[in-house]
């Protein structure tokens, strides 16, 4: 009869575990005591040194500054996230991870996250000098003194000679000094249109004007009825004026006429009986002495102008006789008046207006 085979049984799990605890590699917890083991005395260095985490975070740091240097800010930007994606443990590296990917976010003009960054650098340092200079870069670049100007003497309270903190205080409060001077003079500009535009409207009432709304095909210039600042009582009004020639559909624009001037004195400027007559008087007719001028008001009144009339003076003519307001209408910040030539035109020129009316 043979003999039965015996074997060999598997030792219990419990054993084979203190197996392992025997070995530094796979050790559950290093001892507190030194010991001659070369193995062991690494991995215990290894735990006092430094951690995983923060060594990985403190490679792409590095990693980081190499590509900033270069001036590969996205690069760098990419690197200093990952490190502080590892977060580790130590906060001044944390810290610096932040101010150094802000230092990043400035250059790619990125200011909210510039200043994301910055807030949790002075959560982790109050007294981050790095993270304050580059908050007061980032307010300073979207236009927000009030908030620079705290952010640098917060810092400035505490390190007192920064010159980064300093010089953004100085651009600030320059800035500031300009902003002021251009709001005086647009508060200035503004102050003297307004009173100017409240003179004219008085000189406007005194004389009869009437402003009638822009018609849509109204005359473009660029000419506006101003008070002569020459005058010392700043009360001679001078107005752009159309001599209208409805004979032949034509006109002409008197950028500035005063109105103390003389008609006569413009009809003789424009139409001397030396000079050759203008391309579309056709028959000569247009000679100073031979026009007649009409001025109509805002009522349809037809008024005769002479030749030693101002046009303050046909202003004043052209008030109303009845309670209804009346004066020569101001249109497209012009005032117009007719000219035709004495005789037959004249005549049928009135007649056909007095028809229309």
């Amino acid at each position: 009869m043979a003999t039965p085979v015996i074997q060999p049984q598997p030792a219990p799990i419990a054993d084979k575990l203190k197996e392992f605890d025997a070995v530094p590699l796979f050790m559950r917890s290093l001892p507190d005591e030194d010991t001659d083991d070369v193995a062991i005395s690494a991995l215990q260095s290894l735990v006092h040194d430094g951690t995983p985490d923060v060594e990985i975070a403190q490679n792409f740091k590095e990693q980081g500054n190499e590509y900033f240097k270069g001036k590969r800010f996205r690069e760098a930007l990419g690197f200093y996230s990952q490190g502080i994606d590892a977060q580790p443990t130590d906060p001044h590296l944390t810290e610096a991870l932040l101010c150094n990917r802000a230092a990043c976010n400035l250059e790619l003009q990125n200011y909210g996250s510039v200043l994301r960054d910055c807030s949790k650098a002075l959560v982790l340092n109050a007294k981050s000098s790095k993270a304050y200079y580059r908050s007061a870069v980032a307010l300073l670049a979207l236009d927000r003194l009030d908030d620079v100007f705290d952010v640098c003497d917060r810092c400035l309270s505490y390190d007192s000679e920064n010159v980064g903190i300093r010089s953004i205080r100085d651009k600030a409060k320059e800035t500031r000094r300009k902003r002021t001077i251009v709001e005086k003079e647009r508060r200035e500009k503004l102050n003297a249109e307004t009173e100017e535009k409240m003179r004219l409207h008085a000189a406007f009432m005194e004389r009869n004007l009437i402003v009638t709304p822009d018609a849509p095909k109204a005359p473009s210039h660029d000419y506006k009825p101003r008070l002569d600042t020459e005058d010392l009582s700043n009360t001679t009004l001078v107005i752009p004026t159309f001599f209208l020639y409805p004979e032949y559909g034509t006109s002409d624009l008197i950028e500035s006429f005063y109105e103390d001037s003389l008609f006569g004195a413009h009809l003789d400027s424009m139409f001397p009986p030396e000079a050759p007559a203008p391309t579309w008087d056709k028959r000569g007719d247009y000679v100073s002495q031979q026009l007649v001028v009409y001025a109509i008001t805002s009522t349809k009144r037809l008024l005769k102008v002479g030749r030693q009339m101002t046009l303050k003076d046909v202003f004043l003519a052209s008030k109303g006789r009845g309670p209804e307001r009346d004066g020569l209408e101001v249109k497209a910040g012009c005032v117009s008046f007719v000219i035709v030539p004495k005789g037959d035109v004249e005549r049928k020129w009135v007649e056909e207006f007095k028809s229309s009316r």
